[in-house]
């Protein structure tokens, strides 16, 4: 998440109230998670397991609970509760912005695109030219949709990610100002969620086609032309190359990379980062032909264990 103009160091603390350790006029351009940060954006730390990945990021500035020593060229947000402070900008920056139409009068809708009865559209949305928005489709705030994007009924974009820190009174949830955003010629299913970013964007590349009651965490990157089938579920943070597909009931899990013209069969569970171009089956995941033949060779083992006797 850019800001809309740079801020500065001092700035930022005073709208959390901590302290820090940088010049008053060090420059703050945004802030974002670990995986999409960038010089001049703040990342958030709460873990010592986690400090070093966070002050060796792209980030310049580290909203930490602990004062450590500052690596030099970045600056340091001193904070009791990083995940708490984050929320904070988050709200400050992207605050929810109710509305009481159904087409917010700040949407940007192309010509040629159709909006059929009962859909939402929300504030600052894009939607381009020559598209068919089916009945009940609800597009949050600042979501981004290219052109001849089809979408089919009951489909939601934009929810909030799934994304909760768990402490002693039950769970606090990391707020949203991220975006989804829909390349061109882009086809989604009826009954799809795909959930915004934290604090960055979900996307769907240009020329993917989604099957009905598909679900996309949030942070996930979608490549070009890819097929996904029905009932799929894409965790978080997953990075799926270009051509890749997905068939029925597939489960991720977060933080993996789906390599370009995979092929995953039906109800395969991908629990690790796997390589293009391969076909691949199974729950822990393996490659199509292995897995296939440990099967068939598990079906032989009552007559194995016969002619042993």
């Amino acid at each position: 998440m850019k800001f809309s103009k740079i801020h500065s160091l001092k700035e930022i603390a005073e709208i959390i109230g901590c302290h820090y350790i940088g010049s008053d006029d060090f420059p703050v351009y945004g802030m974002n998670e670990i995986h999409v940060v960038e010089p001049g954006d703040i990342v958030f730390v709460d873990h010592p397991k986690y400090y070093d990945k966070a002050l060796q990021s792209a980030a310049t500035i580290v909203l930490i609970n602990k004062e450590v020593e500052c690596p030099e060229g970045k600056a340091l947000l001193i904070s009791e509760d990083p995940f708490r402070d984050f929320n904070t900008l988050t709200k400050h920056f992207r605050p929810f912005q109710a509305t009481d139409k159904a087409i917010a009068i700040s949407a940007v809708i192309g010509e040629g695109t159709y909006i059929q009865p009962n859909c939402f559209i929300g504030n600052h949305v894009k939607i381009g030219s020559n598209c068919i928005i089916h009945s009940n489709v609800t597009i949050y705030d600042g979501c981004i949709i290219g052109d001849n994007v089809i979408i089919q009924a009951g489909t939601i974009l934009g929810a909030d990610a799934f994304y909760y820190k768990k402490r002693p009174e039950g769970y606090d949830q990391l707020l949203s100002g991220g975006r989804v955003v829909i390349e061109n010629n882009v086809g989604i299913g009826a009954l799809c969620t795909i959930d915004k970013g934290v604090t960055g964007d979900t996307t769907i590349g240009e020329g993917t086609k989604i099957d009905n009651q598909v679900h996309v965490g949030h942070d996930t990157v979608i490549g070009k032309k890819c097929l996904i089938a029905a009932q799929t579920g894409i965790a978080g943070c997953v990075i799926i190359e270009d051509e890749v597909t997905l068939w029925g009931q597939v489960g991720t899990t977060s933080g993996i990379t789906i390599g370009a013209k995979a092929v995953v069969l039906g109800q395969t569970g991908v629990t690790k980062s796997i390589e293009g171009g391969k076909s691949y089956f199974g729950t822990p995941i393996e490659e199509s032909r292995e897995k296939l033949k440990q099967l068939a060779n598990i079906k032989r083992i009552p007559e194995i264990l016969k002619n042993l006797k």
